[in-house]
């Protein structure tokens, strides 16, 4: 393959994603383009949020996808990569042991990143394309299944980040703490009182979603969920079981389970900060990953 091949692991809560992108020929609208993306809900977050570790069993399927994922990175001849592993594998006591189980196995190394560096490479790319919007705030807001990651940008500038153990399984199983809730909430009406306005940035599988059910509009190529259309989406949602939500909504088993937990906590940013609108984005942490590696773009 004559193009230059990258590649980004994102080892999430809720699924495991291998992005493949090529490098286009200068001059292109965009530096780089997808040419595979694979995505295996093996929902690590239930065994790390409810007993503390990565089960046997788990840790099996991962090695094994781990495997997978290094054989169709030879085919395409990919020349770097880089894998991130996020809440789940923080949170699990033998995350580390199962990241050196993977390297002696595959070869790939995984870094466990923090909130800070996950919400640095969710934002990375919006930040380059709403750059030049001088006086605007963004908060950037990616719900995942073990937490939920807030980033404050202006212009091109990462001012506030922080992580908070808030997340769609967490939600599912009763493992949010009170405490957290209440920190979360602190933090946003701080941001608020300290910036003023703030444009809500959403990111992740759930609220690209939603968007999708919620007869989006779009303005200079950025596609817009009102507030009020996501509330009129979560509450029929929230009529139906997840098996009903997968016949009626075409939505995969994992992806129906937690799809209401991931509504609420955007409706709940919503209300904190007074907005009525949702930036949606359609890159998320795997092309963050990949775009860090590539040598043309900003790290």
């Amino acid at each position: 393959m004559s193009k230059s091949h990258y590649a980004g692991i994102d080892i999430g809560s809720n699924a495991v994603r291998l992005l493949i992108k090529c490098l286009n020929e200068p001059g292109s609208s965009e530096p780089l383009s997808k040419v595979q993306l694979v995505r295996v809900p093996l929902r690590l977050g239930e065994d790390a949020f409810t007993e503390g570790r990565i089960s046997k069993k788990k840790a099996k399927q991962l090695v094994s996808l781990m495997k997978a994922y290094s054989s169709l990175m030879e085919i395409y001849e990919v020349t770097a990569w880089r894998a991130c592993a996020t809440s789940a594998m923080r949170d699990a006591e033998n995350g580390q042991e199962l990241v050196e189980r993977i390297y002696e196995k595959t070869g790939i190394k995984i870094e466990i990143i923090d909130g800070k560096e996950e919400a640095r490479l969710i934002s990375a790319d919006l930040m380059r394309s709403l750059a030049g919007r001088d006086g605007d705030t963004y908060l950037y807001v990616d719900v995942g299944g073990g937490s939920t990651e807030l980033n404050l940008v202006q212009g091109d500038q990462l001012i506030d980040s922080r992580s908070f153990d808030i997340g769609t399984i967490r939600q599912l199983s009763g493992r949010v703490r009170d405490e957290v809730r209440e920190a979360f909430a602190e933090h946003i009406h701080e941001l608020r009182a300290r910036f003023g306005e703030l444009q809500l940035v959403g990111t992740g599988g759930n609220i690209n979603k939603l968007l999708r059910l919620g007869a989006p509009s779009e303005r200079a190529n950025i596609n817009i969920l009102s507030v009020e259309s996501l509330r009129e989406v979560a509450d029929q949602l929230r009529q139906y079981t997840p098996e009903e939500r997968m016949q009626l909504f075409r939505l995969k088993p994992d992806r129906a389970e937690v799809i209401v937990p991931a509504a609420d906590i955007f409706l709940t940013v919503s209300k904190l900060t007074g907005a009525s609108e949702i930036i949606v984005p359609t890159k998320g942490l795997a092309d963050g990953i990949v775009d860090s590696i590539c040598p043309i773009l900003p790290g």
